[in-house]
């Protein structure tokens, strides 16, 4: 078929936002009821007001009714709110935030005392006493981010009370326990530290009964404040623990014995890629156990963006790279002997669940329990794939690690010598990283001859501690330089990808941040921008955060308020948004508790003060991000309309 030449940005693609509305439900979890392999997984439906379903996988059966929103707000993004033991299923409801267990179809029956103002998640289950739960406890009687208290309870199942097990740092994650109940590790971490700055792991002997729980003989295990990261610890028999740990620079396996007291590397040989997420939700997993005898062990690493599976042989520290078709894994989990089950992404496909079974590793064997047919398919012709770089820049060659993604149609050409115009994403966090995963915002934009780049800039995750350090003290500058340089460098040659006068550059959360201060500090960078629910006022954000994010601040840019306040002063965009010039488009949510909406506010009356064009779009009854499906169509049709305003093609669709 001979295509058509049409300029880009004009190009008509059946990938619309209502399309993308009906595609698959995204999935939050996968969980794995240890005693019957039951696979159950939570997804979110934006058509349903943006709850979370609890789906047993395998029959597609919804676990509870359409009045149940399976979620939590611990440390405010959640995850990991669900368990499963034995066919019972307990989990945490956002609706009230108490715990509830359900089983056979019967209705939720409570198991925590009537308390709002408590919150759980990433609850495990006492193997012997399994009336027992050990939870993070995130007690907001005292609403003050500072006076929030994070501890390890018990719930007790059957006298539906809580009491407390361990307490005195600031944060939790992780309490698993050994297959046969003697020992418990955990994973804590104080102020000003985020998990994956500095943290450390701790094991204990386990005392339960009918009546409650207790612990003896702590042990410290790995980790150190403010210097080293270690994280996801799980048992793999009843002596091994095996855990992440970043001391090499990259965040690798590690080992801890209970009957030696010693932890000491898993792999023979450090490997330069991260084998973890960084701990924005509680959902992560390192890896997940291929046999009962714990000698070996599967783990996902991340390398350009991408996911790698490896298996671990622990006696020998071995590891050997598996072929998988998937670009994406999360939340892996044991099923049985050589078997687990995680989320997969292909670089043309939605998500799916996928059970992978390794009894050969030379021809691994994947069965798709949760396929990604349901909704519109669009064919594999449509969708752009990314293609990793790592840029140079000048004057230090520091790296900067992009993805780009190429206009992709399969009927339609530009005319020759035309070059795209460009969406440049910079991601939140600012401690996160954009991956290869198949995400249809992007491919809204090239299937209609645009192209995209995610700029992993220096901060990002994923490439090793040094590369997330590069932001220490310099948010608001490193990752605005390399945003800048990253577009330039790809508007130029030899690369002369995209064109230099028609970019915009977007970001929510923190990425919003990136957005502003570029505009404010290279007026001539990109023609237009977007944030979406972005941090505006540093200062601002420091007095009116969350206790999770309330010293994560300081580390990026260099104190507090009263210790740099110049810096607080020139890396806000708010106090300085009178230079910004380039059309601005502005969405926030009504109800956001991580960047309150009076930044966005702020920020438009600023812009409009200093005569700058600015729109501003309010969300009623949305938080961070966007849950609910007419939020998600009527945000993604007005981003589109304003970079068709501004560089002109609007009306004029191919």
């Amino acid at each position: 078929m001979t295509k058509k030449i049409a300029p880009y940005g004009t190009w008509t693609s059946p990938i619309t936002a209502d399309a993308i509305l009906k595609t698959p439900p995204k999935v939050e979890e996968v969980i794995v009821d240890p005693v019957t392999s039951t696979i159950y997984h939570i997804e979110a439906r934006p058509s349903e007001k943006g709850r979370n379903v609890l789906v047993e996988t395998e029959k597609s059966r919804d676990v509870v009714g359409r009045e149940w929103d399976v979620r939590t707000r611990v440390h405010e993004y959640g995850g990991a709110p669900a368990i499963a033991h034995n066919g019972i299923i307990y989990f945490s409801s956002v609706n009230d935030n108490r715990v509830y267990q359900v089983q056979d179809g019967k209705e939720p029956e409570a198991v925590t005392p009537d308390n709002s103002n408590h919150r759980f998640a990433r609850l495990a289950v006492h193997p012997i006493h399994t009336h027992l739960l050990v939870s993070i406890l995130e007690d907001h009687t005292k609403p003050a981010p500072l006076d929030v208290v994070t501890t390890l309870c018990v719930i007790n199942t059957k006298t539906k009370t809580i009491s407390p097990l361990v307490s005195g740092a600031d944060f939790y994650s992780s309490p698993c326990f050994t297959p046969d109940g003697t020992h418990i590790a955990w994973h804590q971490w104080f102020h000003p530290d985020m998990p994956w700055e500095g943290a450390e792991i701790y094991t204990a002997k386990v005392a339960a009964d009918e009546n409650g729980m207790s612990l003896s003989e702590v042990k410290y295990v790995a980790g150190k404040k403010k210097e080293t990261s270690v994280a996801y610890p799980f048992w793999v028999s009843n002596d091994l623990l095996l855990f992440i740990n970043d001391v090499s620079g990259y965040q690798n396996p590690w080992k801890y014995s209970v009957s030696s007291g010693k932890a000491s590397p898993a792999l023979y040989t450090p490997v330069q890629e991260d084998f973890s997420q960084q701990s924005w939700q509680l959902r992560h997993e390192a890896g997940a156990a291929l046999d009962k005898e714990g000698s070996r062990v599967l783990f996902l690493a991340t390398r350009d963006g991408r996911t790698v599976v490896y298996v671990l042989t622990l006696q020998s520290g071995a590891l050997e790279e598996i072929a998988c078709p998937y670009i994406s894994g999360l939340v892996v989990r044991h099923v049985a002997r050589d078997t687990v089950v995680f989320i997969g992404e292909k670089t043309t496909e939605p998500q799916s669940i996928v059970l992978c079974s390794l009894k050969d590793y030379s021809m691994p064997h994947f069965t798709i329990l949760r396929p990604p047919s349901v909704g519109p398919s669009f064919p594999a012709s449509y969708i752009s794939v990314a293609q990793p770089m790592t840029l140079r820049v000048s004057p230090d060659d520091r790296p900067i690690h992009v993805l780009y993604y190429p206009p992709t149609h399969p009927e339609y050409i530009a005319p020759e010598g035309e070059k795209p115009p460009c969406v440049v994403n910079a991601h939140g966090g600012p401690t996160g990283m954009a991956t290869q995963s198949l995400d249809w915002l992007v491919q809204f934009f090239t299937s209609r001859g645009w192209a995209w780049l995610d700029v992993n800039y220096g901060g990002s995750s994923g490439y090793g501690r040094e590369y997330v350090e590069r932001l220490k003290g310099n948010w608001g500058v490193v990752d605005v330089e390399d945003c800048v340089a990253a577009t330039q460098q790809l508007a130029k040659p030899p690369l002369s990808l995209i064109d230099s006068q028609r970019t915009a550059i977007r970001g929510g959360s923190a990425g919003g941040l990136t957005v502003l201060n570029s505009l404010c500090y290279h007026p001539t960078a990109f023609a237009a921008g977007t944030s979406l629910y972005g941090v505006a006022d540093l200062k601002s954000l420091a007095e009116d955060t969350h206790k999770y994010e309330s010293h994560y601040l300081f580390r990026l840019i260099g104190g507090t308020v009263e210790q740099v306040p110049q810096v607080y002063q020139e890396r806000s965009p708010v106090n300085n948004a009178e230079k910004i010039k380039t059309p601005l488009l502005v969405l926030q949510g009504s109800n956001d508790a991580v960047v309150p909406p009076n930044q966005a506010e702020n920020i438009v009356n600023t812009i409009k003060r200093g005569g700058g064009r600015v729109e501003y779009v309010v969300y009623e009854g949305e938080g961070h991000g966007w849950r609910r499906a007419d939020t998600i169509k009527a945000a993604l049709e007005k981003e589109l309309s304003f970079y068709e305003g501004m560089f002109g093609l609007t009306g004029k669709k191919s």
